[in-house]
């Protein structure tokens, strides 16, 4: 569980480096955590103030399963942001790097956003 503060992105960002950390390879480590950014960061954006936002690993021999889970509303959505945009593009960096993502509804308030990266070598994005 992370707090809803500056410093969650950046702990998030290392629970996920030590839980993988020699069990899934170098180049998919780099992409995750890419994801792990702009999940927490979006997590951040629509978690009601006091309130907290999870991160959870399920690994297997082939795929690492990410889950960032929030208290927010809504349903996240791939936009495209113009070039003069700030912001707006976690979600399509998310579609490019995981083979497989989506949302989920949870118990109480919120959703869960996931993310599928696979480890074998037939990896499409690797």
């Amino acid at each position: 569980m992370f707090r809803r503060s500056r410093e969650a992105v950046s702990r998030a960002r290392r629970f996920v480096r030590e839980a993988t950390l020699d069990l899934v390879p170098g180049e998919r480590v780099e992409e995750i955590l890419v994801c792990v950014s702009e999940l927490a960061t979006n997590a951040l954006q629509h978690t009601p103030p006091g309130r907290m936002f999870r991160v959870g690993l399920t690994l297997t021999p082939d795929v690492l399963h990410l889950e960032v889970h929030d208290a927010g509303g809504g349903t996240p959505q791939v936009r495209e942001a113009s070039e003069d945009d700030d912001r707006g593009r976690g979600l399509l960096l998310v579609a490019m790097l995981a083979d497989d993502w989506g949302t989920t509804r949870r118990d109480g308030p919120g959703k869960i956003v996931w993310a599928d990266f696979r480890l074998s070598v037939a990896s499409p994005n690797g």
